[in-house]
């Protein structure tokens, strides 16, 4: 069943030249496969085993009656990650984890991928042994979980497989302080453009069909920094802008390093947001006409919960705004629309009278949001420099967040989320108004910049020479 695939004009991997000779070796030897779980890693020999036995126990214990395999795709671990793969699974714990032994052990197919380094190559190998594989459904989960179970084989696989649903996005259970590019930026975000309430679009774990599969190995953007730095949000967006019909899964608690929104977040912020903006740009015909949000099936059980508390030092955040309102506030009035700079500066004023302190209010901080992805499509600003400038309005909204939200519980914190999706859903047509003002054009995703690295003093001179 080996399939021809015409190689990229730019030379990158792919078909035959994407996957190794020994790798479709492995695949011809299994023929199909009806279910596929991917689990790309880099590095990560303390987790990866108890990952690759749970999916092993889920897949044993919720498909006994289908075809299965798991493919590990290895992003060149110099630690024992391949090793640790290559012998990890139930074996003879299969009464403790109550998977009946007489099930079938699914497939391996393990394997270094081949093309750019980066989270999106791993998962394009996955796509491409899907594709060969003829797989129906398929999931992908982190090498690093340290909270993951055999149920969530079944609530990211079984709304493929029973209910014919194409992709499965995550919900997880998280402290109220816990994901907060998610809160503040992707979930509004995603949610006004495409319509669609799903709460983690840039979860890590999804579900897809076979079919999408082969529709995410088939586009040519594996070149692109959204490719290299944005896959999570790129499956969710082709899924949500192509007609895929698409649902969400609750799947509990996700234990992984949580960090201070304050520390450590340029590059993980610039990947997203850029990637969303980027996004954006590309697919602006299909949220263009989109109004209202609906929200999606949701599958599994709401329980309640106990999250471990994240510590956020409130201080800290206003304090990188304080430093980036002097860095930035000439590049902000550049970016920012009239009433988005009025508002920043009206609560910059406030903040010494109020004693709230420094609040960004959803509104202001939807506009602000809206306006810095209407500039990073004009091209008016370097991207590497609007990000950055956007990271310390995102603290001092994340700091508004924290202090309303101190004494609520979970779901009150929650609500406080939904009313920014709200706001944002609300004020597309603020969005729309600058879009069509500014004369924004279309842009290919390969001509959408995802820096990795933050600003330059030359990116910020020539912003602020062109806006003169």
């Amino acid at each position: 069943m080996k399939r021809e695939v015409s190689a990229t004009s730019d030379g990158e991997p792919s078909g035959d030249q994407l996957l190794a000779d020994d790798v479709l070796f492995q695949i011809e030897k299994i023929g199909e496969a009806d279910v596929l779980v991917g689990i790309p890693c880099f590095n990560n020999e303390n987790t990866i085993g108890s990952v690759i036995a749970a999916v092993e126990a889920g897949l044993r214990k919720h498909f006994a009656d289908h075809s299965a395999v798991i493919c590990i795709s290895d992003g060149g671990s110099t630690d024992r990650t391949l090793a640790v793969a290559q012998r990890a699974g139930v074996g003879d714990d299969h009464e403790q984890l109550l998977v009946p032994a007489a099930t079938p052990v699914p497939k391996r197919v393990t394997f270094a991928y081949r093309g750019l380094p980066g989270k999106g190559s791993a998962f394009r190998s996955i796509f491409e042994v899907a594709r060969r594989l003829s797989a129906g459904a398929c999931a992908v989960v982190d090498s690093d979980l340290r909270s993951i179970t055999p149920n969530w084989l079944d609530r990211l696989l079984s709304p493929v497989v029973h209910y014919d649903y194409e992709f499965v996005a995550p919900v997880y259970s998280r402290h109220k302080y816990d994901g907060t590019i998610t809160n503040c930026i992707a979930y509004p975000l995603t949610t006004a453009l495409y319509g669609t309430r799903l709460r983690q679009p840039i979860g890590g774990e999804f579900g897809f069909s076979g079919k999408l599969a082969g529709h995410y190995a088939e586009k040519n953007v594996w070149d692109t920094d959204v490719a290299r730095f944005g896959i999570d949000i790129w499956m969710t967006t082709v899924a949500l802008s192509e007609g895929f019909r698409v649902c969400q899964t609750i799947l509990g608690a996700k234990i992984h390093d949580v960090k201070d929104p304050g520390k450590d977040l340029g590059p993980m912020f610039r990947q997203v947001v850029g990637s969303l903006f980027a996004l954006s740009g590309k697919y602006r015909d299909r949220w263009w006409d989109v109004s209202g949000a609906a929200a999606p099936t949701t599958f599994g059980f709401q329980a309640a919960y106990s999250a471990e508390p994240i510590a956020v030092s409130v201080p800290r955040l206003i304090w990188k705004f304080v430093e980036g309102y002097v860095r930035h506030h000439e590049l902000w009035g550049l970016i920012l629309s009239e009433e988005s700079m009025t508002g920043v500066q009206r609560a910059v004023e406030e903040a010494s009278e109020s004693a709230h302190g420094l609040v960004l209010d959803a509104d202001l901080w939807i506009k602000i949001v809206y306006d810095s992805l209407i500039a990073y499509n004009t091209r008016q600003v370097d991207a590497g420099s609007l990000l950055d400038s956007l990271i310390p309005l995102y603290f001092a909204r994340t700091a508004t967040f924290v202090q309303q939200a101190a004494q609520d519980t979970p779901e009150e914190a929650e609500q406080r989320v939904e009313a920014a999706v709200d706001a944002a859903v609300q004020l597309k047509p603020y969005l729309k108004r600058r879009w069509r003002d500014e004369h924004v054009p279309d842009h290919r995703l390969d001509e959408q910049p995802v820096p990795e690295e933050g600003e330059t003093p030359e990116g910020v001179e020539r912003a602020l020479a062109s806006g003169a």
